[in-house]
């Protein structure tokens, strides 16, 4: 079983890259934030106990959010291989995440982090802000605090698959092209 964590950035370019590697090695690509929109939307058990932490202005706590993902893996156990996007985002849901894989005597394959100067990636989020109407993308101010967050949080991810042998991080500056080419360089070795 490949398990496939990618991170990066606000703005390094995962949903894009995420979606060309779920078609070419045939992964189930995992998104927290489609997790917690299909839960929401749907009006889930799970759904409805997240809505009552944002209601309140609260983060969800990781207890909620690894139930989520439990659910979405256990919907498609017969796939070859996950793409883990947004998760893990902190070394709880790091640990939580090799606890339950180790349950199914899998693990995580490897962990590929897409990087890019915060200038740059500032640039690319004001830029898409302009047509994909969110409001966090149109707000220099709030994509520099998701950065301040991003390294708080889950920064220090990098340290603990370092640790596993399991950190793989792709340059991910250049056109779409040059960044899906130098990923799966990186999937080509973690997967053969």
């Amino acid at each position: 079983m490949v398990n496939i964590v990618l991170f990066g950035k606000p703005g390094s370019g995962k949903g894009t890259q995420a979606e060309f590697l779920k078609e070419k090695y045939n992964l189930t690509h995992i998104s927290t934030g489609d997790v917690f929109r299909y839960n929401l939307k749907n009006n889930t058990a799970l759904g409805q106990l997240a809505k009552t932490y944002i209601d309140k202005g609260d983060l969800v706590p990781d207890e909620v959010t690894i139930k989520m993902l439990q659910d979405e893996v256990e919907k498609n156990a017969s796939t070859e291989g996950f793409l883990f996007d947004g998760f893990p985002r902190t070394l709880a849901q790091a640990d939580a995440l090799d606890s339950f894989l180790s349950t199914k005597n899998w693990e995580v394959t490897g962990t590929v982090a897409l990087e890019a100067d915060d200038e740059v990636l500032v640039k690319r989020l004001l830029e898409r802000g302009k047509t994909s109407g969110r409001a966090d993308d149109q707000d220099e101010d709030l994509i520099r605090n998701r950065y301040v967050e991003y390294n708080e949080k889950t920064a220090p991810l990098m340290d603990y698959y370092k640790k596993q042998n399991k950190f793989y991080p792709v340059n991910g500056i250049g056109t779409i092209e040059e960044i899906t080419m130098r990923l799966s360089l990186v999937l080509d070795e973690l997967i053969k």
